[in-house]
């Protein structure tokens, strides 16, 4: 997706001879794929950090490495020699520093990586969150409690220790994300009508739902990324077009080429499916709070992402590409 969508030129933000260097943590993510081109293009020295050793698919980014326990678990003594702890790190600098961040990874996983964020003189943290911390506080599901919490407690730890250390701070909590096929919403619907056919509803399935597009995401991270007033400042990042669930998961079978089955179960029935389904790998994620939900709005207002970060999200709109599983 071209920058020119969101208006924005590096030199409209900072002087020509500051070093534009941006480190992306979770930047082999779906999110990812869609920034790094619009980094690229905006002219920003790209670093890339991966868990994988990956081939670039650009000579203008910079892939690194993220160490892991297992990586420097060699003896005891190599261990206490490199001061590794049990999170993952990030490589040594070589005589730089990277003072620009966008983070695309768990949230919750981020504190392991504030020690490197100071070491390398970070001044600027764009950190994408979720909605789900809203929508999954009162889930019956325990896990998805647990996940709600989980995202809190990193939102409040992140700002925390960017204040106590005057590093400007943007936090995105994108909604439902969607796109190139690789998104654990709507190609999991997809993965499923394929499998089976059909897609199972609990009750009418109401419940409106706003769908953001990867790209859309990561031209928010740009934008936050660059714009100064979005400093220390929490963003909704919602799709531009809001629809009951029910019509989402038919939009789906559109996409696919397939008529629309969309069974309404009772929900001891969808519990027994539930059951049967989490002994298979692919499903054990699913829950009963999931069927519940079909019913719950789940909408945010975008409004300031769009008065400060010139945030156009697109409706939803499904390509071949977007449900390949």
């Amino acid at each position: 997706m071209p920058v020119e969508r969101w208006g924005l030129a590096v030199a409209d933000f900072f002087p020509k001879n500051e070093d534009l260097q941006v480190g992306v943590l979770g930047a082999t993510s779906s999110v990812g794929s869609c920034l790094l081109p619009m980094l690229v293009e905006a002219e920003w020295k790209v670093i890339a950090f991966s868990r994988k050793s990956l081939k670039p698919f650009d000579d203008k980014v910079e892939w690194r490495r993220i160490v892991s326990p297992a990586d420097v678990a060699e003896s005891a003594a190599v261990r206490s020699e490199r001061q590794v702890s049990d999170s993952a790190v990030l490589p040594p600098a070589d005589d730089e520093n990277i003072p620009f961040w966008i983070c695309l990874g768990p949230i919750w996983a981020l504190p392991d990586y504030f020690a490197a964020f100071d070491a390398q003189g970070a001044r600027r943290v764009v950190v994408v969150s979720s909605t789900s911390r809203f929508t999954k506080d009162d889930s019956t599901d325990p896990e998805e409690q647990a996940v709600a919490l989980r995202i809190a407690d990193a939102e409040a730890r992140v700002q925390e220790w960017a204040e106590s250390r005057g590093v400007e701070w943007v936090i995105l909590r994108p909604t439902l994300i969607y796109g190139l096929g690789r998104d654990k919403n709507i190609t999991e619907i997809a993965r499923f009508i394929r499998r089976f056919g059909f897609f199972p509803l609990f009750g009418n399935a109401n419940g409106l739902r706003q769908p953001v597009h990867v790209a859309d995401v990561a031209g928010a991270c740009l934008a936050a990324l660059q714009i100064p007033s979005a400093a220390n400042r929490v963003y909704n990042i919602s799709g531009g077009e809001i629809l009951a669930y029910r019509d989402m998961v038919a939009r789906v079978f559109s996409a696919l080429g397939r008529h629309p089955r969309l069974p309404t179960v009772p929900l001891w029935l969808f519990r027994l499916a539930v059951m049967l389904l989490r002994r298979l790998p692919r499903y054990r994620h699913w829950s009963t709070a999931m069927a519940e939900r079909m019913n719950r709005d789940m909408t945010f207002n975008h409004a300031e992402a769009v008065r400060d970060l010139a945030f156009k999200p697109g409706k939803f709109m499904l390509s071949a590409g977007d449900v390949e599983v």
